[in-house]
């Protein structure tokens, strides 16, 4: 928490708006378009919820096929599933770990070849807070005229050649979760240039409630409006973003000074690229004891009742997933199966990463 939370909380208390209406929201959804540059905001339930929206603003129906990065949790690609569509699974460059710019023409390629129709749209996730290659992917996406969705959870903050992420595609997506850099307890956000997507977003996150004086339905809505309450959190948090962002830089500073080179590597920033660091997540040199040193350390983390867990397990190896369409080259595996996410809160001190770090290096 930066402090200013618990009184923008007392306001919202105070003015007895706790449901999901009230003047924090727009606030809160104007504050961020503005952090973001002067784009339209709803502001929603959950970064979930978000992608769900989004699919069906840009008509996303039963029978459609949407490309996703697979290196990913599986908050991107379940809403898929939602609406009816089948998700086509693309794999990572080993530049950022986010969806590889060659392999989705491949993949577009490949389903015009096989079903006689392009994907309904592609979903690019910005992992642990490191900007996809949007520079590339788009020109790709509008060459085929799909539209595109990035999934913006990890990484608010972000940005590609001094754009913000979840601002390239036609929509965004952000998520307030208690563990993202900023949280709202529980939340998330839909953005866009475009003003209509959002209008459609906001009126089908309140049931989609017709303009009358009775309750009038004529479209399927849902209910994914954020509160009150928790939008008075989020503005009070948006204002410590740019603090938060350099904290958790500077702790990944601190890891990579104490464990690179001894066992480890770290993700660097591409010229253009900043990277809000999110969490830090080094990788273990490859070898036969790679895997079971990961567990290892996991285990005495925990018995010093630190939290640390292995990266995202790619969505084409998960069980729901495995028999869907996958276009792959085994990046995210590798990626995975060396990989791990270290404790990277903004309240982390030098020495709590020392402490951590020596842990490590005693089992490596």
């Amino acid at each position: 928490m930066g402090g200013q939370e618990i009184q923008l909380v007392k306001e919202a208390f105070e003015s007895n708006w706790i449901s999901p209406a009230g003047p924090h929201i727009q606030a809160f959804e104007e504050e961020l378009g503005a952090y973001l540059g002067s784009v339209h905001c709803a502001a929603l339930s959950s970064g979930t919820a978000a992608i769900h929206l989004a699919l069906i603003v840009l008509g996303v129906k039963p029978g459609d096929e949407v490309i996703c990065s697979s290196f990913t949790f599986a908050g991107s690609c379940n809403p898929i599933m939602y609406v009816g569509a089948t998700p086509v699974f693309v794999d990572s460059e080993e530049l950022t770990w986010n969806l590889d710019p060659e392999l989705l023409e491949e993949a577009i390629k490949g389903r015009l070849q096989k079903t006689g129709k392009k994907p309904k749209a592609i979903i690019v996730v910005h992992l642990y807070g490191m900007p996809a290659q949007m520079d590339k992917i788009m020109p790709i996406a509008r060459h085929y005229e799909i539209p595109v969705i990035e999934d913006a959870a990890e990484a608010l903050g972000a940005s590609l050649l001094n754009v913000k992420v979840g601002t390239w595609g036609d929509i965004g997506i952000f998520s307030f979760n208690g563990n993202k850099i900023i949280t709202t307890s529980g939340g998330g956000a839909l953005v866009s240039r475009n003003s209509d997507y959002v209008e459609q977003a906001r009126f089908l996150a309140t049931q989609a409630r017709e303009k009358t004086r009775h309750y009038e339905h004529k479209k399927l809505g849902y209910n994914y409006r954020l509160s009150n309450v928790c939008a008075a959190i989020g503005r009070g948090q948006l204002k410590y973003l740019d603090q938060f962002i350099s904290r958790r830089r500077e702790i990944f500073g601190w890891y990579k000074e104490l464990l690179q080179h001894k066992g480890f590597c770290f993700l660097q920033e591409p010229p253009g690229f900043f990277a809000n660091r999110w969490l830090t997540t080094p990788l273990l040199s490859q070898d036969g004891e790679t895997e079971q040193k990961l567990i290892q350390i996991i285990k005495k983390l925990e018995t010093e009742n630190i939290e640390s867990r292995p990266l995202w397990k790619p969505m084409h190896l998960q069980p729901l997933y495995e028999n869907f369409p996958a276009i792959i080259n085994g990046v995210s595996e590798r990626v995975f199966r060396s990989g791990l996410c270290l404790p990277s809160g903004s309240a982390l001190k030098p020495e709590e990463v020392k402490y951590i770090s020596d842990i490590i290096l005693k089992i490596v």
